[in-house]
């Protein structure tokens, strides 16, 4: 079995423990480890966005807008950026950032600005309304993941985070090969993803 957490001295199984028992009774001649580390990566994942959207609860925000919200921030002065730049940091198609925009701006959160040299594109910006609630939220977001990563000690975050990062650059690496000649291989790398 293998296990991540100690409480005390006693490891505790997880549900990806479980499962990797079972597959191992079922069809020993698998070799469950890739399985193990992607299963609770996956399952992390899903908890932690539900965390985040507890935190994120009491500012009325969904972790959809923070995201948004974020990426506009994140850039500094004037903090805005086109629908596409948009999409690409947050992961979406221009369909669902376009939604999304619509939504935070009947919020009151971004506008839409009309491009000076052309008239027919548009920057999304922040309002000082969205600038404000993104700086409460980011410290919401902050304090929440410090939270859940004070589990571990500091040598063992530093290389969790050095080993996860050398997976998502692998990963991304991969999907650049894979990707149609032109597109780029995906997200552009003047914007990050995420917070």
């Amino acid at each position: 079995m293998w296990n991540i957490f100690r409480y005390g001295s006693v490891m505790a199984d997880d549900p990806i423990d479980r499962m990797c028992a079972q597959w191992a009774r079922e069809r020993e001649d698998l070799d469950s480890r890739g399985f193990a580390l992607v299963g609770r990566l996956l399952l992390l994942g899903r908890r932690l966005e539900k965390r985040v959207g507890r935190a994120l609860a009491p500012l009325d925000l969904a972790p959809w807008a923070f995201d948004v919200l974020a990426t506009l921030r994140r850039q500094g002065p004037p903090y805005r950026l086109t629908p596409t730049e948009l999409s690409r940091a947050t992961l979406l198609t221009p369909g669902a950032m376009t939604n999304r925009i619509d939504r935070l701006e009947t919020s009151g959160w971004v506008r839409r600005d009309a491009e000076p040299t052309d008239r027919r594109a548009v920057r999304v910006s922040l309002t000082d309304a969205g600038f404000a609630l993104v700086d409460r939220a980011i410290e919401v977001r902050f304090a929440e993941a410090e939270s859940v990563a004070a589990v571990l000690p500091e040598k063992d975050r530093a290389a969790l985070e050095k080993h996860l990062r050398r997976l998502l650059l692998a990963l991304e690496r991969e999907e650049a090969a894979d990707a149609p000649a032109g597109t780029g291989g995906g997200d552009d790398p003047r914007v990050p993803p995420g917070p």
